[in-house]
């Protein structure tokens, strides 16, 4: 091993805790040589991926010291300065890659960030792709690629600009070994090209950390000890890395450990446990399985090996009935299985690689909802649930959370739900990733038992070959076509092969015709070699972090924001279709006005006089006449009915009076249950009967002395007819120019950080303004169509015409839109997924607009608190410029205050914004 003078990276008393109770590192002291390969050894949860976030600068350090590249990582200036010569890949299979943008994209994005000039760009990339074997599929999206194909994407993109310390966290868990094997032929590669740069990668395959110079075996947050894989070796006096870990563990988690022994399988009576016959599986024009046949006898434990993407999980759905095939048949226990039926799932047991039972609920709880989904006779479920808490050793925990299990615990507990209800066939995907060999084998004995003692036939998928070596056949499949099926000795012979990761790789490179590759292979190496020896040092990427806000990062965020946003049907369908459908219902659905009051006359006077006051309220446009009631009570049964909302109710000596002068007496008896409709149809009434009862004095009494009383004629203005539609309509752009433009923000935010995309900001020289900013720019563009296509609705489809300046409202609405995005960042910055961004963000919104805007009344009338959040909300400006623009004809002058006050909005909320955004995950 060859090592730097001065380690690359340095943690002097480091801790680190999620939460109160959760320490993920624990006073941990280490030095990084440079130079080399060092590998961070252990299973999952053990702090590995907290170790190297904090060196890579992602996570923001609690306590302790961490220098890197000869300064403190805590520093911001420090920071800013060598996260250009850092690369960090993330674990998790292309975690920090965007689905909707194809391998191309996704590696120009990283390359833009980090300030690489077009020029280099293209060179660069398509030798990376050349080099990865992703060359044939620059166009693909990310989200349709395999595991492997991620990976290597993700190190492209962590390659592109030159990094002297390159990050790893386990790079290749979930890959099949073929892909593992590119990965690391691909790391040398860049490695003897670039001899001086320091790798640090995590791993939980102790046959990976073979090829590493220098390991740091990690257990409960601490670092059991550091070394040359030799040196590990000889402390520990194992054969091999495994047994060296399991010795470096204290006394009480290594648990007596034996080697693990599998007795014969015995014959069972009865046929197969599974038949596939020629199965067959085709989305559209894809076939994802091809003609595959195997049969699997009962008791026998089965490995399903294969590629990433080559139809393992195909074929396991349709083995239990979750998909139906296009050809071919599946039989289970005789009979063919239909795709959905019940009594097939009654006797498979699942288990999924991810933990998928409820976090929040108790190991004892967890078992006895399982044990009620599946009709567990109550007599049964106690006696069950008793034996195998103590069959799988979890008595101890039963009160325990078992999200708060460690993750050997939490998978014995996933195998107790599968098997609660006795199935014959158990179904598990990649079970142990990530467990340690003790838990592995420990594991295994569980299944060598339910094996051998129950008869039930285990189905397991895995990439740990000396897993596979543990199952009674395995299956070797590629490109949907199984390419072996035996027992995995025969296999290894098969092949003259000296493990049985070779002979798998053999298989599949013959599948492939990797031999005639060997050619192409060389010159994309060469090509990779040619362009990461180029010197780009003085290139405009090499002060890629000095700048705090700069044009090229922030436009990098805008562009990918684009591609995503024009890729993605939902979030432009919610932006568009859904501003213009709110627009017609709140446009049509928000009236004031009240129309066609159906009525009904109860006439007991039946006199001209009478059937006149009828007659008014008729041809009124705001009244419907309806079928006359007879009584009292026939009045109160169509009220009642909702068949009239007013009775007109014509006393008897109605006419006589009013022939004498004196008052005539008519009752409106009006439906109540609406307050607001009934005030309004109480003055409806009241204004149609004056109206007539002028009109008959004026006409039939004319020139008679009459008591006179002054009257005001109203006039409006700016609404002559007093329709409401002049009103509501110019009120619904504010509103749903708040509302979606501020939840699609929000939700865009949201988004990275739940599929941790958000990393690529944590690690790279983007600063929180080119962050906010660059993925704001595509939402205010989107926030102006809206505004086109509004108008356009008020226009053409409502009639209302803009009667003021059109110019300056549209200003106006830039100003908005720029003020609601910014809000919406603002919220971003207070929650962590979409979910709850897009709760907080409409009731933030909404509860303000609807209330204190001035939308039901001006905000000049309100009163306290009201008063405040009112003077201090954008929507009350911009609802004040687009009614007087429509409505009341506003011009430039008095539009100008509102667009005033509208700018000021901006800056401020985007202060917010920038506070509210963590620069490091906490």
């Amino acid at each position: 091993m060859s090592t730097g003078a001065t380690p690359v990276a340095r943690v002097d008393a480091v801790s680190h805790a999620y939460g109160r109770s959760s320490r993920a590192l624990d006073d941990v002291t280490a030095e990084f040589p440079s130079g080399c390969m060092i590998g961070l050894i252990g299973p999952d949860g053990v702090g590995k991926s907290t170790l190297m976030g904090l060196v890579a600068g992602s996570k923001k350090v609690q306590s302790g010291k961490v220098m890197v590249l000869g300064g403190d990582i805590a520093d911001q200036r420090h920071r800013r300065d060598v996260c250009t010569r850092i690369a960090y890949m993330p674990q998790g299979l292309g975690k920090n890659l965007y689905p909707e943008l194809s391998v191309y994209e996704n590696i120009d994005f990283f390359a833009r960030l980090f300030g690489l000039s077009t020029a280099e760009r293209r060179e660069r990339i398509p030798a990376l792709l050349e080099a990865t074997g992703l060359g044939p599929f620059p166009q693909r999206p990310a989200g349709k690629l395999s595991g492997g194909m991620k990976q290597k994407v993700s190190l492209c993109g962590a390659l592109i600009h030159d990094p002297d310390l390159l990050i790893l966290d386990e790079p290749t868990t979930g890959v099949d070994p073929l892909s593992r094997r590119q990965f690391w032929t691909l790391i040398d590669t860049i490695r003897a090209t670039r001899p001086g740069m320091s790798v640090l990668v995590s791993t939980a395959y102790m046959d990976e950390a073979q090829r590493f110079d220098w390991l740091m075996a990690m257990d409960a947050g601490r670092i059991m000890a550091t070394g040359t894989v030799a040196e590990i070796l000889e402390r520990t006096g194992a054969d091999d890395l495994e047994a060296a870990f399991v010795a470096l563990l204290p006394e009480e988690k290594r648990g007596g450990r034996t080697k693990l022994t599998i007795p014969p399988r015995v014959e069972s009576e009865g046929g197969p446990a599974i038949v596939a016959k020629n199965l067959t599986k085709k989305f559209g024009g894809f076939t994802a399985v091809d003609d595959v046949s195997f049969t699997i006898p009962r008791g026998e434990i089965f490995g399903f090996l294969g590629s990433n993407g080559c139809g393992k999980s195909t074929t396991m759905k349709m083995l239990t009935g979750l998909l139906p095939a296009t050809s071919g048949e599946a039989l289970l226990f005789g009979k063919t299985i239909d795709a959905g039926s019940v009594e097939v799932r009654k006797r498979v047991g699942y288990m999924s690689q991810a933990f998928s039972l409820y976090g929040e609920l108790t190991v004892s709880q967890n078992l006895w909802l399982h044990a009620r989904l599946f009709h567990l006779p109550p007599d049964q479920m106690g006696p069950r649930i008793d034996s195998l808490v103590d069959r799988f050793g979890l008595r101890p925990y039963l009160d325990a959370a078992s999200e708060q299990l460690p993750l050997g615990l939490r998978q014995r507990l996933s195998l107790a739900v599968a098997v609660i209800h006795q199935p014959e066939i158990l179904i598990l995907d990649e079970p142990t990733s990530g467990v340690d060999p003790v838990a592995r084998d420990e594991f295994w004995e569980l299944l060598i038992e339910l094996s051998r003692n129950e008869s039930i036939t285990i189905f397991i998928t895995t990439h740990f070959m000396n897993e596979a070596l543990r199952c009674d056949r395995i299956s070797l499949m590629h490109a949907g076509r199984v390419l072996a099926c035996d027992d995995p000795r025969t296999l290894i012979a098969a092949r003259n092969a000296p493990d049985l990761e070779t002979a798998f790789i053999g298989y599949i490179e013959d599948a492939i015709g990797a031999g005639s590759e060997a050619g192409k292979d060389e010159k994309a190496r060469e090509a990779l070699t040619k362009a990461l020896a180029s010197d780009t040092s003085e290139g405009p990427h090499a002060g890629a972090g000095n700048e705090y806000l700069s044009p090229r990062r922030l436009l990098a965020y805008s562009r990918r924001e684009t591609l995503e946003i024009l890729r993605d049907p939902v979030r432009l369908a919610f932006a568009f279709v859904g501003s213009i459908l709110l627009m017609l219902v709140f446009g049509y659905g928000i009236t004031t006005d009240v129309e066609n009051i159906r009525y009904a006359v109860l006439d007991d006077d039946r006199s001209p006089a009478s059937r006149g006051l009828d007659e008014a309220f008729d041809t009124s446009r705001s009244f419907l006449r309806k079928t006359p009631v007879q009584s009292p009570d026939s009045a109160e049964e169509r009220l009642k009915a909702d068949d009239v909302s007013m009775v007109l109710e014509v006393m008897p000596n109605f006419g006589r009076n009013l022939i004498k002068g004196q008052s005539p007496e008519a009752r409106a008896t009006i439906d109540g249950s609406n307050p607001f409709r009934a005030e309004t149809i109480k003055q409806y009434s009241e204004a149609t009967h004056l109206t007539h009862m002028e009109d008959v004095y004026r006409t039939e009494y004319a020139g008679k002395t009459m008591a006179v009383s002054s009257t005001i004629q109203p006039r409006f203005r700016y609404n002559p007819s007093f329709e409401s539609v002049y009103a509501i309509v110019p009120s619904v752009p504010p509103i749903l120019m708040i509302l979606i433009p501020a939840i699609l923000m929000a939700v865009s935010v949201a988004r990275e950080k739940e599929l941790g995309s958000i990393v690529n900001f944590y690690v790279s020289p983007t600063t929180r303004l080119d962050f906010l900013i660059g993925k704001q720019l595509p939402y205010l563009a989107i926030g102006m169509i809206n505004f086109v296509l509004l108008t356009l609705v008020a226009l053409f489809v409502f009639g209302v015409p803009i009667k003021g300046s059109g110019i300056t409202l549209a200003l106006c609405a830039v100003l908005y839109v720029a003020a609601t995005t910014t809000l919406g960042l603002v919220i971003s910055g207070i929650t962590s997924s979409q979910v709850a961004a897009v709760f907080v963000t409409t009731i933030l919104t909404m509860v303000p607009t609807t209330q204190f805007s001035g939308m039901l009344q001006p905000v000049s009338t309100l009163i306290g608190g009201a008063r405040v959040v009112g003077s201090i909300w954008p929507t009350t400006y911009y609802m004040h410029a687009s009614v007087g623009a429509f409505t009341k004809a506003l011009g430039p002058r008095l539009l100008l205050n509102d667009a005033l006050v509208l700018a000021a909005f901006v800056p401020a909320l985007m202060l917010l914004a920038v506070a509210a955004l963590r620069p490091q995950e906490v």
